[in-house]
């Protein structure tokens, strides 16, 4: 007899926690919904973010570009009382600078939205040749003769 109600106990269980799991189709239904409006969420977030890094970064950059442009005044204006064979080579430099400055610029304005990862990798590599063009910008010195 115990066996017997034991059985008819772990039946009558083992039904109800089936039949309370289960969800009907109107259910899963507004789960699906639900779910699919948190990742339009999630993507329009990540995508305001990412347009947030691309705007940020080219006003950062604009920046250091806009002191390189001083810098090459800067340059031009301390030559102007150098030798005039230092004037050569020392414009000669400058132009060279001012050319790699002009690209970078080029460079930066060029660029368009093409995917987070393409973003980061173009982000890494900008900013190598933009370091590489600071210290280009620090190595070159203008000695009066």
């Amino acid at each position: 007899m115990k066996k017997l109600i034991f059985t008819l106990s772990a039946a009558i269980l083992l039904s109800g926690a089936i039949f309370t799991s289960c969800n009907t189709a109107a259910e899963k239904v507004n789960k699906a919904e639900d779910k699919s409006i948190k990742a339009d969420e999630d993507f329009n977030i990540a995508k305001e973010e990412y347009l947030a890094d691309i705007k940020n970064f080219k006003i950062e950059t604009t920046a250091k570009i806009d002191a390189n442009n001083q810098m090459i005044a800067d340059f031009k204006v301390k030559i102007a009382s150098s030798k005039k064979d230092a004037q050569i080579y020392y414009q000669e430099q400058i132009a060279i600078l001012e050319q790699k400055n002009i690209a970078m610029k080029q460079k930066l304005d060029a660029y368009k939205e093409s995917g987070k990862d393409n973003w980061e990798s173009f982000k890494t590599e900008f900013n190598k040749d933009m370091n590489d063009l600071g210290e280009a910008f620090k190595n070159f010195t203008v000695k009066n003769e």
